[in-house]
């Protein structure tokens, strides 16, 4: 009888002890970015954004291959940023994180609106006045 009650005494102490470090769980968003047509792109910002977040946002940089990991994010609903100098800006909206999951997050960049300058130099032409 007694070694029972030891029995199920420890297994209540476990179990107090395993839940809360599974509801701590974290997750992770990931992913690569490509052009459109189809080349890696290394060099853009990753913005992730959610209120489940202490700090709000969290950024990251894609590497050679384009691929970028967000990491230690708490379960929440997330909006995830693509930007590049050159290119339009990629936002995913919505995407729901549950514990222990690593999302991936996938993305396709498009040239965006190039700026051109246009330098004009000239002479004006000579006048010749008739008397």
């Amino acid at each position: 009888m007694i070694r029972s009650v030891r029995w199920c005494v420890c297994l209540a102490i476990l179990a107090l002890l395993i839940i809360p470090s599974r509801s701590f769980a974290q997750s992770a968003i990931a992913g690569v970015v490509k052009d459109a047509t189809g080349a890696v792109m290394p060099g853009v910002t990753v913005e992730v954004a959610s209120p489940a977040l202490i700090e709000k946002t969290r950024s990251a940089l894609t590497d050679a291959e384009g691929l970028y990991k967000v990491v230690d994010l708490r379960p929440g609903e997330y909006t995830v940023t693509f930007a590049l100098e050159g290119f339009g800006s990629v936002k995913r909206t919505g995407i729901e994180l549950p514990a222990s999951f690593t999302a991936t997050v996938n993305a396709e960049m498009k040239v965006g609106a190039l700026d051109e300058m246009i330098t004009v130099t000239g002479q004006a032409p000579l006048v010749t006045r008739r008397a």
